[in-house]
């Protein structure tokens, strides 16, 4: 990796900051699961918006969305590096792979209870009022 030419700490920040934004675009735009993430995001944050959650409620459930992000940028990550090295069958990269994959599935899963308790409860009162 060759050194940053010296560009002045807020421009360097800035670019960081656009190296950022371009790989959330890449992910966005290559993976299927991310725009998934997308709808249920923007799902979740609505509800959350209708139900009008507390600040206490809105903690563990952007907690939970912010991980599932992270897990499912870090899974891409991983597979295009392991894609980089080889697309052959090698059995280190699949585990690998499948580690990652599992951590992005553990993340929603675990994203989608916090979601229930906490939208749950919610959902059941605004059903129970009719609508």
């Amino acid at each position: 990796m060759k050194p940053e030419p010296h560009t002045g700490f807020w421009r360097g920040r800035g670019k960081s900051f656009a190296c950022a934004l371009r790989g959330i675009a890449v992910l966005l735009r290559t993976q299927t699961n991310a725009r998934i993430h997308l709808l249920a995001t923007v799902l979740v944050v609505a509800a959350g918006f209708v139900f009008r959650i507390s600040r206490g409620e809105w903690v563990p459930l952007a907690f939970a969305i912010g991980i599932v992000w992270i897990a499912e940028a870090v899974n891409t990550a991983i597979e295009a590096l392991a894609d980089r090295i080889t697309r052959e069958n090698d059995d280190a990269i699949r585990r690998a792979k499948d580690v990652a994959a599992g951590a992005v599935l553990l993340a929603a899963i675990t994203a989608a209870i916090i979601g229930l308790l906490i939208l749950g409860p919610h959902a059941w009162a605004f059903v129970r009022r009719g609508f």
